[in-house]
């Protein structure tokens, strides 16, 4: 099964966040379809919208990888389901 959702992550900018959160989404089957980021000052600003492929790599699991990761970077990554954003707009 094929889910859509939404990647943010902010923090202190620093070498290595788009390597380590890239490496782990290609690790878990996930893919990229869309990547914006920007530095405003020091900090560090990247949305995602990707698609995980849950026969290899359930949400919730992804969801852990990413939080180890954030724990390793000092940032903080959100991970949503694109849907509730759907959702949110026809309430």
């Amino acid at each position: 099964m094929l889910t859509k959702a939404v990647l943010s992550v902010l923090g202190k900018d620093r070498k290595g966040i788009v390597a380590t959160i890239s490496t782990t989404l290609f690790q878990s089957g996930a893919n990229i379809d869309d990547i914006r980021q920007t530095i405003l000052g020091d900090l560090f600003s990247m949305t995602m919208l990707i698609t995980i492929d849950e026969d290899i790599c359930s949400f919730f699991d992804l969801q852990e990888k990413l939080n180890t990761d954030a724990q390793t970077l000092g940032v903080q990554i959100v991970l949503q389901r694109e849907d509730i954003f759907d959702f949110m707009y026809k309430v």
